[in-house]
């Protein structure tokens, strides 16, 4: 694993990954996270939201979303969210739709339809 961390291929590595295997679902536990840095250190914040999906890119590109209206890095600031290559190179090969016209976030009460009203806003316009 030390060459695809350090490597300067890491995301399009790992959307290669992505292409020989399938699963069922994705859960994502988004109730914390760091917007920069990260792994284990950086800025903290607390959307409190679960995601799921049976759609790989769609849940990066969600989750590009919930990093930018938080405020994130340079790198995944800038730019369309599907030109990231991750998220480009994953849609290419399939993993995942190819664009943010083919996403659905649904909300499960007035609370996260709000949110998912203002994730869904940001894919669209930088999506």
């Amino acid at each position: 694993m030390g060459e695809l961390h350090i490597s300067p291929y890491q995301r399009l590595m790992i959307a290669e990954i992505n292409n020989h295997y399938q699963m069922d679902f994705i859960l994502m536990d988004a109730m914390k996270a760091f917007v920069n840095k990260g792994p284990e250190d950086g800025k903290l914040i607390k959307p409190n939201l679960i995601l799921l999906s049976d759609d790989r890119v769609a849940i990066d590109a969600v989750g590009v979303a919930i990093l930018r209206h938080y405020g994130t890095t340079r790198d995944i600031s800038r730019g369309k969210i599907y030109d990231l290559d991750q998220i480009k190179r994953a849609a290419e090969l399939g993993v995942g739709v190819d664009g943010p016209d083919k996403i659905r976030i649904i909300g499960l009460d007035a609370e996260s339809e709000s949110v998912a009203g203002e994730l869904d806003y940001i894919l669209q316009t930088q999506g």
